[in-house]
């Protein structure tokens, strides 16, 4: 295994806030509480200690080892659940949709990186410990964002009805989906692992949360990794509090709406847009967002309604029907976990930057916020493709047109650059300025006309012979086009595309130890990984 490194800037795939993030800009700095280096730990740690109560902990073990009492749980998760009873034990966090086979390649990044970091904070850190933890957003509902995954360039998907929160969606249906994925794997030893880990997790399993946490937990339970369903009745218990807080007194709305404000105001953009109220009722086949009319409060989209008193019953009785939206998910995340750290992509830290306020009017403790690591996979032949055709790491990031015209230019036995041409131009109608001024300034604006025309001119020609070139060098120019397109399927990063399958059915076992290895904890560079 070999692996190069490029900055986040460079590749082009990351925004202007994250960038900043990254630099530790004094214009991100108001957003977040402590930036995520190795030093920082320590203070964290004494923070969250002091906040996170031995009732909460006992409450979380003990949800935890209801959620896994039908899985094959590894001696290292068993103990990793123990030892969160102990208030020197702490949490590493990512989230992730209940994607169908994990969905993207990041899904694997993001856990990977819970792990790294733990083992890392449990070297720095010898007298605590580090739990990597996976929170399942089992109440989302947006089922079109995860009925699918690509394989191979295909779109294997689950076509069903949607309704209500994804994690209590019933399996029915995915054994066709198992059969085209099955013809479309071969039947190499790699291939029948996969299928099998397909049918083990959906078919045996009647659910998408009980497939997602099987399948989950199957490829990560050797490191320790636990899983978490916010789902639960005992743990919104704990929660009930801060959405008696967030339906009658607003605060997200308040807080984020102010946050965001100052946020754009830099000229960084709003990721998530607050509700009044940032929470959903959920039963069976629903979940509708909760609004407040006059003094009582409706479900959107159907005939409940409660009175002020009734939604409080409600709540002290049935918590579990109350739901976080994406704003108030975090919030959540951070009471019901002993967490220091949470590690999401580049969009799930824009709208973290945007709730600080909220976690501090609602007195939780706000947590470091990492970036996840991002990955691009390539095999021994693609870097000697890549190698043969004189292509750099950074070029390889380039938009496609970019990189062919760069090719091009540089193997092409013309030099099709007309920069000193253009300089030549400029400098010529310096003085046609000058004679225009001194002989009637009307005529000016005539001869900026016809500079910015022959100028177009030379853009033209300068296009047309490299469109020239490239057919020329057709042959060259499809060699740098197949080798960027192996690892940018959609001409976009493999990890947001690309499923894990793809790698697996070639590195089997190897494929998730080598990512381990060659994923830094504290990540400062996006990482091309040889396999």
């Amino acid at each position: 295994m070999q692996k190069d490194t490029i900055a986040y800037s460079q590749t082009g795939y990351f925004s202007k806030l994250i960038c900043h993030y990254l630099d530790q800009d004094s214009n991100v700095a108001p957003f977040y509480h402590r930036f995520p280096s190795l030093e920082n730990f320590e203070a964290q740690i004494k923070e969250k200690q002091a906040w996170f109560s031995e009732d909460s902990r006992r409450v979380l073990v003990s949800s935890l080892q209801k959620q896994y009492a039908q899985t094959d749980v590894s001696d290292v998760t068993k103990l990793h659940i123990e030892k969160l009873n102990e208030d020197t034990t702490f949490t590493i966090t990512t989230g992730h949709q209940l994607n169908l086979f994990t969905g993207p390649l990041y899904f694997l990044y993001k856990i990977i990186h819970t792990i790294t970091l733990s083992r890392k904070l449990t070297q720095q850190h010898p007298h605590y410990d580090f739990v990597p933890a996976y929170w399942m957003a089992t109440e989302d509902h947006d089922f079109d964002e995860i009925n699918y995954f690509r394989f191979k360039g295909s779109k294997i998907q689950w076509n069903r009805e949607d309704g209500g929160a994804v994690g209590e969606l019933s399996t029915e249906g995915l054994e066709a989906v198992l059969e085209l994925f099955r013809t479309a794997l071969g039947s190499s030893k790699n291939a029948q692992y996969l299928a099998l880990l397909f049918e083990e997790a959906y078919i045996k399993h009647t659910n998408l949360t009980d497939a997602t946490r099987y399948l989950a937990n199957e490829l990560f339970k050797d490191y320790g990794l636990v899983i978490v369903d916010g789902n639960d009745a005992d743990l919104k218990t704990v929660f009930a509090p801060y959405v008696e807080r967030e339906l009658f007194e607003e605060v997200a709305h308040k807080e984020v709406t102010s946050q965001t404000e100052a946020l754009t105001a830099l000229g960084y953009p709003e990721q998530v847009h607050p509700r009044e109220i940032n929470l959903f009722y959920i039963t069976k086949g629903i979940r509708e967002r909760i609004i407040r009319d006059g003094a009582d409060f409706v479900v959107n989209n159907t005939a409940i309604r409660f009175s002020e008193s009734e939604i409080r019953e409600e709540l002290n009785t049935y918590p579990e029907r109350f739901s976080p939206n994406a704003l108030l998910r975090p919030l959540y995340q951070e009471v019901i976990l002993p967490n220091l750290t949470y590690i999401g992509g580049g969009g799930e830290l824009a709208y973290w930057f945007q709730l600080k306020s909220c976690f501090e009017a609602m007195r939780v403790p706000f947590p470091m916020l990492l970036l996840r690591n991002s990955a691009l996979i390539r095999t021994e032949k693609h870097k000697k493709k890549t190698e043969a055709l004189d292509i750099t790491i950074p070029q390889l990031f380039l938009k496609q047109n970019e990189l062919v015209n760069q090719k091009i230019r540089a193997i092409s036995n013309i030099d099709i650059d007309f920069s000193e041409q253009r300089t030549h131009l400029k400098e010529q109608f310096k003085s046609m300025y000058t004679l225009a001024a001194e002989t009637d300034a009307s005529f000016i604006g005539a001869v900026k006309a016809q500079e910015v025309k022959q100028l177009k001119g030379l853009d033209h020609l300068e296009q047309r012979l490299l469109l020239a070139q490239k057919r020329k060098l057709r042959d060259h120019v499809q060699r740098v086009v197949d080798v960027q397109n192996a690892v940018f399927p959609l001409h976009s990063l493999q990890e947001r595309n690309t499923n894990f399958a793809e790698f697996y059915l070639e590195f089997g076992t190897d494929l998730i130890p080598a990512l381990v290895e060659a994923l830094e904890p504290i990540n400062e560079a996006f990482t091309v990984v040889t396999l």
